[in-house]
């Protein structure tokens, strides 16, 4: 049945799938599709306008006109839908055993060649490496320092494993094609379940990867937890173009599980 309401409105050619309206809806009424953000059901958006803020481009806005009324059951459903894998649905080594990609595995150091050698050397510790395939209890995730990258960084920096990847955990994704709501929830089940002991957060300088450093600060917001945080932003040529520390503080009222450092 439809109403006259609020509803949010997008405008497509402004937006540019950063996906920071992605991680502010709460009831999961917004997803990035072919690049660009797109309200997804008229029901699942409650009018609030608790995304406005976070657009950069400014290319969302409320508007008043006949829609279909905000459903709440139906958010819990899409929600729900919507979370991917759980470690309460399925063990999480017998789950990832059923597809090669997801096997998990402690990698062996590689011995470095002698200095004469041109040979790289890679500085690879564990598989997988997808944000989305990495499960929570992975051994390799506790006291570690993880590496939140863009898939295109790799390609962008010519010594990406020297300059970055060696002594870390790494875990990329691409942050304008993915599921930011179930990327925010995976790295708060991580952060919950593992004591890390610091997170750089590696982006490229396009608009989309900013999105990156909000999905994991709204995840230790979640987990409620405060982890040393740094941003590396790389420019397309493979250049550092700015290193910054970002203050990640704990929401009050919250503390840091047990044994997760603050």
């Amino acid at each position: 049945m439809k109403v006259l309401r609020k509803v949010i409105e997008i405008d497509q050619e402004r937006c540019d799938g950063c996906g920071q309206c992605v991680i502010a809806c709460a009831e999961g009424a917004i997803e990035i599709i072919n690049g660009k953000a797109t309200l997804v059901s008229e029901t699942y958006c409650d009018g609030l306008g608790a995304c406005l803020g976070e657009c950069p481009q400014g290319a969302l806005k409320l508007i008043e006109r006949e829609a279909e009324d905000f459903d709440p059951e139906a958010v819990e459903r899409h929600l729900e839908s919507t979370q991917g894998w759980h470690a309460a649905e399925a063990p999480v080594l017998e789950a990832a055993s059923r597809c090669p990609s997801q096997q998990i595995r402690v990698l062996e150091k590689a011995h470095t060649p002698p200095s004469t050698s041109r040979t790289p050397v890679s500085a690879l510790g564990h598989w997988p490496v997808q944000i989305r395939l990495i499960p929570p209890n992975a051994p390799f995730l506790r006291d570690a320092d993880l590496l939140v990258a863009a898939d295109c960084a790799a390609v962008a920096v010519p010594d990406f494993h020297g300059r970055f990847l060696s002594g870390r955990v790494i875990m990329i994704g691409c942050p304008k094609f993915d599921n930011l709501t179930e990327y925010v929830d995976r790295f708060a089940e991580i952060f919950t379940r593992n004591p890390i002991r610091s997170v750089t957060v590696l982006s490229m300088e396009v608009p989309c990867c900013s999105a990156l450093l909000g999905v994991v600060r709204k995840a230790m917001e979640k987990a409620g937890i405060k982890i040393p945080l740094e941003e590396v932003v790389i420019g397309i040529r493979g250049d550092i173009l700015e290193t910054r520390t970002v203050a990640a503080e704990t929401p009050k009222g919250l503390q840091a599980p047990q044994g997760v450092r603050p």
